[in-house]
């Protein structure tokens, strides 16, 4: 029991951090070929592990933003967007409302796939960096980030960027993996919890480094906006096993304070 809580009081990192990463910016372009890697097999893996539920998932959080979709002349912005399927079903959902839906990531392989699946829906897609958005202050009246918040090398500034492109009122939905207690998480923690500076944070026989929150965590990283709601939930992950995840969705201030 010692171990597990000195193990727990790993300060968390500033943003995700690939082994052998040297900067920020050396983090961010081993995590772009982490992508560009499997996006040829990313909707099928997602499709298939979690039996067709992501899809259930998608279309009940778009659901769940209709408000903001049905506001006339609405600007979206859905964030790290990968292969485009949360800005489809914000697309869906919003009908003939037809509110300016975006999607951005800095990975150009997945942007080729959601382009490949969207010619009739006049999406638009944004190859962009999440610390340096190509937007103007104040431009979208919702921005959503689905499993896509980890993968910043620097969530604090992930965070300021998206408070400068929302405008005043504007929300912001975020999804992501929480903190698990069950025992094949939590020795995974443990045992990469030196390695990378963080409980919670675990390499995958793949290669790929997994991180997963703690609420406390998420509620001091958005404490600049006012929650709306929090919501756990159980999701399958892309190896078929479930794990723990959350909703936020929080508000930018009306009026900054002066």
């Amino acid at each position: 029991m010692a171990d597990v809580l000195t193990t727990e009081k790993v300060a968390p990192s500033k943003g995700t951090r690939p082994e052998g990463a040297t900067s920020e910016a050396d983090a961010s372009r081993k995590v772009r070929e982490m992508f560009t890697q499997i996006a040829p097999r990313y909707d099928l893996l997602n499709h298939l592990l979690s039996l067709q539920l992501d899809r259930v998932w998608r279309a009940r959080t778009a659901r769940k933003l209709k408000s903001i979709l049905d506001r006339p002349g609405a600007v979206v912005l859905d964030l790290c967007c990968g292969t485009g399927d949360m800005a489809f079903a914000l697309h869906r959902q919003a009908g003939q409302s037809s509110p300016t839906i975006l999607g951005a990531d800095f990975s150009h392989a997945m942007l080729q796939r959601a382009r490949s699946k969207s010619a009739t829906t006049g999406l638009r897609w944004v190859e962009a960096d999440a610390l340096r958005l190509p937007f103007p202050d104040g431009k979208f009246d919702l921005v959503t980030t689905a499993f896509g918040f980890r993968n910043l090398v620097n969530y604090d500034a992930g965070l300021r960027e998206i408070m400068r492109v929302l405008r005043p009122g504007g929300l912001l939905y975020i999804s992501d993996l929480l903190v698990s207690d069950d025992l094949r998480n939590r020795e995974r923690y443990q045992r990469d919890a030196e390695r990378y500076a963080r409980y919670g944070v675990f390499e995958l026989p793949e290669g790929v480094v997994v991180r997963h929150h703690r609420k406390e965590w998420i509620e001091e990283l958005t404490r600049a906006f006012l929650q709306i709601e929090y919501e756990p939930f159980t999701v399958t992950t892309m190896n078929g096993n479930p794990s723990s995840a959350f909703e936020y969705l929080g508000r930018k201030a009306e009026m900054s304070a002066v």
